[in-house]
């Protein structure tokens, strides 16, 4: 879906096209784009120049929502949430990881495709290289520059 994000202003993304660039086989995303349509997260586009295309604005969909949509289940209980985790009874420490589950599915609600989208935009801005000084001035200045990095 950041692929897709990232992609969509150019027109239909190809499965092709996402798959070479994130190394992700045709078929599986195929199935993972039928369940995104199927909860309408992306539409499809037939025909020649075809391909898919997010049918929300990125700042509508939450990463949480991506994941409802392609049933990749969250969960840190060893039961599902069935209580049976301990020889068929709750285990002593349920309640922990069923807190955390309800944690950290807010916090992916709270993280939309927009926000990785920017995230990876910032991260992909051309970085100015490092000028070294010579190598003669930089060992006499190691000591200090040493202890520069551990404050």
């Amino acid at each position: 879906m950041l692929d897709l994000a990232l992609s969509d202003r150019a027109g239909p993304v190809t499965v092709a096209d996402i798959s070479e660039r994130q190394q992700i086989s045709p078929l599986y995303l195929e199935q993972l784009f039928s369940r995104l349509r199927h909860h309408r997260l992306v539409d499809s586009v037939r025909g020649r120049g075809g391909g898919y295309c997010l049918s929300r604005l990125p700042g509508d969909i939450s990463v949480a929502d991506i994941i409802r949509a392609v049933n990749e289940p969250i969960d840190a209980t060893r039961c599902s949430g069935k209580l049976n985790c301990h020889n068929g009874k709750r285990c002593m420490t349920h309640e922990l990881w069923h807190e955390l589950n309800g944690i950290i599915d807010g916090y992916l609600g709270s993280v939309s495709l927009a926000r990785l989208v920017a995230r990876q935009q910032a991260r992909n801005v051309d970085v100015q290289p490092v000028r070294l000084a010579p190598r003669s001035i930089r060992k006499s200045s190691t000591r200090s520059t040493k202890d520069t990095h551990r404050s």
